[in-house]
């Protein structure tokens, strides 16, 4: 599914090619945050008018008397106090009598059963109330208020502004309070403050706090009273699990009836799907978790509709700084109180810059998925079973709401490693941006191009070296430190901008490397091929749209032909012979790949003539300079990729999963700090677990689970050293054509 979330976070700095194309000058911004109108056409319609995008943007975080009822002198000096008091938030708002509910309507239900013993079934009561006292939340409509005030606060000292739409909470708002159901907010996770942000946005708009679904890592003395005062009811890591590793059926179904008793009194929840916060930048893969159980309630009939609301958050620096230290492979420290008062301590002494929280508009998760059966979409096809044909069959001769540190960094990765003059990287910022907009994303800062670089330089200051040469007349010159944790911290702040132009990278890389090689006009059908296959095997890395697989890379290709970087052939279009390294090109798809629905066979805009053009590259300088950036994305991945297919020849016998991802890791992170690699950030250790992720799902790798140890060993299609070879020569083969 798609949604037109498309905010650019505030520091989305990460220059490009100054020239590819014209800036867009006073370009008006775009309204982001509509549903799919395809996967949920009434909800669509039902709570989007025209007026709502001219609302505007609001920083939720500035307050004065105009904010409140009262006006004056003394409503000027407490204008925090009197907005915080005219919130409306009371405790009719929220649950009554939630654990006896649970227990009455499931525990009594299930001991009532015949030749049940009485001892056994009051233990069992007794174990499931003690569930319940440590999961349930017990909100405080006064502790709510309470935090509000403080958060606006402390806020105010860190971050410049939090930035919302007000014709998204407009939306959101309507559909609290015109909408009978309840509502569930599905949040990206990025930092511990996601919750705080949601909260207090949720609570200055006179929405009632969400009850918001939390590791049981967070479940720490004092901390965990103020987490449940607040919303928050705490969930295993791993809810299905006890501590000897078998199921926990009372567990699971004492959620299952939590969750169903809070849907059915209309609560809002807040469910972040990742499980935990990205360490990369982007998003992370979502897990089925507490989602699913919501779906199971609705689909039991329990609940008439719920309405669900993706919220994207986009941080100019995140508070936590980074996340070298577990980037780097070190463990992640535990929370606890004595930390947690570090950090805000920490916190109060640095300017974090912008905030952007985007609110989706609310859909009918019930309309959702009757959308999705009415498509009757065929199970999906594993990853094995799509490309293990074309990598064994190889020859063994072949050959991302934006802020401004978001560009910044994206800036650093393509062509500047070796440093820019300022002025240079001002004008190649003033071009992203403009890019960005007219890709109908938006962006998480204003202002003129000049201050938000150096806004961007002072945030991440520590990322880059600024020096000044008196040979390019007095002008500063920037450019990326070349320390492991650097290249790290700046790949994490551009991952944020890598599903903007991930289609447009793969298109570009794969049209390049052909004609450099070849010199020879692209079938544009081949070139989309190529680029299906190598989005089918970074799964973990590229988010999968609504939109089928040819349409997401057609507009790709229209996008540069526009640009002009490619360029229909003028010459006879005829069939031309397959490159050497390429297998003959069949009528028919393989099913796996098989990326086009009935209907757009018989649509004219796809027409044969499109179909069967061929496609020239570009030699302009400047186009070739947007190539290189565009490559510059990937290539990392790639990397990283033929690095693990490198590797997976040491493993000649069974190795513990952790053990082997720790050795993956200290190999590819050697390859960095010896200056094998081409680029530093292949080594981050969340790209080290996608490829053993991918290998696993691809079926090089094989896993066996005993006494609660995971196992790896190579499958037997990889045995054959040859094997291995091919899956290598496969991966370079995108790179190296």
């Amino acid at each position: 599914m798609c949604f037109k979330d498309r905010s650019t976070s505030p520091s989305v700095l990460r220059c490009v090619a100054s020239t590819w194309k014209e800036g867009l000058l006073n370009r008006k911004r775009p309204f982001v945050g509509r549903c799919c109108h395809s996967c949920t056409p009434q909800s669509w319609e039902r709570l989007f008018n025209t007026s709502i995008p001219s609302l505007g943007l609001r920083n939720v975080i500035y307050i004065n008397e105009t904010h409140t009822r009262q006006r004056g002198w003394l409503a000027r000096r407490l204008s925090y106090v009197l907005f915080v008091m005219e919130r409306d938030v009371n405790k009719d708002m929220f649950t009554r009598n939630v654990v006896d509910n649970v227990l009455n309507n499931n525990v009594d239900t299930a001991a009532s059963q015949p030749g049940q013993d009485h001892k056994a079934v009051s233990k069992v009561k007794q174990k499931a109330r003690a569930f319940l006292q440590e999961m349930v939340a017990n909100i405080s409509p006064a502790f709510i208020r309470l935090t509000g005030w403080v958060l606006l606060r402390l806020f105010n000292g860190f971050f410049w502004s939090i930035q919302i739409h007000k014709g998204q909470l407009e939306m959101v708002k309507k559909a609290a309070t015109e909408q009978n159901v309840p509502m569930v907010f599905l949040p990206v996770h990025k930092s511990h403050i996601d919750y705080l942000l949601i909260t207090l946005i949720l609570f200055c708009h006179n929405i009632k706090a969400p009850h918001i679904a939390a590791g049981n890592n967070l479940s720490i003395p004092i901390l965990s009273t103020l987490i449940r005062k607040l919303g928050g009811f705490f969930i295993r890591r791993k809810m299905e699990e006890t501590g000897d590793g078998k199921k926990d059926i009372l567990y699971r179904s004492l959620l299952q009836a939590y969750t169903e008793e809070l849907l059915r009194q209309q609560q809002f929840l807040e469910v972040y799907l990742e499980g935990t916060r990205s360490r990369s930048g982007k998003p992370s893969t979502a897990r089925a978790g507490m989602l699913s159980l919501v779906v199971d309630t609705l689909c039991t009939g329990s609940i008439p509709d719920v309405l669900v609301v993706p919220v994207g958050i986009s941080y100019d620096r995140i508070i936590e700084g980074n996340y070298n230290s577990e980037q780097l492979g070190k463990p992640k420290k535990n929370e606890s109180l004595w930390g947690i008062a570090c950090g805000v301590f920490r916190m109060l002494r640095k300017n974090y810059g912008c905030v952007r929280v985007d609110f989706n508009q609310p859909f009918s998760l019930k309309e959702y998925l009757d959308s999705q059966r009415s498509r009757h979409i065929p199970p999906p096809v594993s990853l094995e079973h799509t490309l293990m044909p074309t990598i064994i069959s190889i020859y063994s001769s072949g050959t991302t709401t934006f802020f401004s540190s978001n560009i910044w960094s994206l800036c650093f990765s393509s062509t500047l490693l070796q440093g820019v003059v300022l002025s240079k990287l001002v004008e190649d910022f003033f071009n992203m941006k403009e890019e960005i907009l007219s890709r109908d994303f938006d962006l998480g800062f204003s202002g003129n191009s000049e201050d938000v670089v150096m806004r961007a330089l002072h945030l991440l200051g520590n990322c880059v070296n600024v020096t000044s040469s008196a040979n390019r007349n007095g002008e500063f010159t920037v450019a990326p430190s070349q320390t492991v944790q650097a290249l790290f911290e700046l790949n994490f702040y551009s991952n944020g901008l890598f599903h903007v132009f991930i289609s447009d990278a793969i298109i570009g890389m794969l049209s390049r490397e052909v004609d450099l090689v070849f010199s020879l006009p692209l079938s544009q059908e081949r070139l989309i091929r190529k680029a299906a296959m190598l989005s089918h095997f970074l799964i973990n890395e590229v988010a999968v749209p609504c939109q089928t697989i040819y349409q997401v890379f057609h507009d790709a290709v229209t996008r540069l032909i526009q640009y002009g970087v490619l360029y229909v052939a003028e010459e006879d279009q005829e069939e031309l012979s397959p490159s050497p390294t390429e297998e003959p090109w069949p009528k028919k798809f393989p099913e796996p790949l098989s990326w086009r629905s009935d209907e757009e066979d018989e649509d004219s805009d796809f027409g044969e003539e499109q179909r069967d053009r061929y496609l020239k590259v570009s030699v302009s300088a400047e186009h070739q300079e947007f190539f290189v950036f565009l490559q510059r994305l990937v290539s990392p991945v790639l990397e990283a990729y033929s690095g693990a297919a490198i590797f997976v020849h040491s493993l000649s016998q069974p190795m513990a999963e952790s053990d082997y991802t720790q050795r993956l890791f200290r190999y590819l992170l050697t390859r960095t700090e010896r200056g094998v690699a081409a680029y530093g950030e292949s080594a981050t250790h969340y790209l080290v677990k996608n490829t053993v992720r991918t290998f696993k799902e691809l079926g090089v790798l094989k896993e066996r689970r005993e006494n609660r140890v995971t196992t790896l060993e190579l499958s037997s299609t990889f045995l054959p050293q040859a094997n291995r070879n091919k899956l290598l020569q496969y991966i370079l083969g995108y790179t190296l054509l």
